[in-house]
């Protein structure tokens, strides 16, 4: 399975992040170097997918604009 999941940091509320892994509980909270300020973070919403594929093309849509609003509106 491959995971898309929205991290919501605990410090800064309404900040998120979006990221894909094939393995979620060794990649949770591991966040590139802009969003480390952000720690610690809380897992929000997770999605599973069948195919890396799928996965990555959803995670690209989520951090589009409207991807984005789409988060807010529907995981909020």
């Amino acid at each position: 399975m491959h995971y898309v999941y929205i991290l919501d940091s605990v410090p800064v509320p309404g900040h998120f992040y979006i990221g894909s892994t094939g393995n979620l509980r060794r990649h949770q909270g591991d966040v590139d170097a802009h969003a480390a300020k952000y720690r610690p973070w809380k897992l929000k919403t997770c999605l599973a997918f069948e195919k890396r594929e799928t996965a990555t093309r959803f995670e690209s849509y989520l951090k589009s604009g409207s991807g984005r609003a789409f988060c807010k509106r529907h995981f909020d």
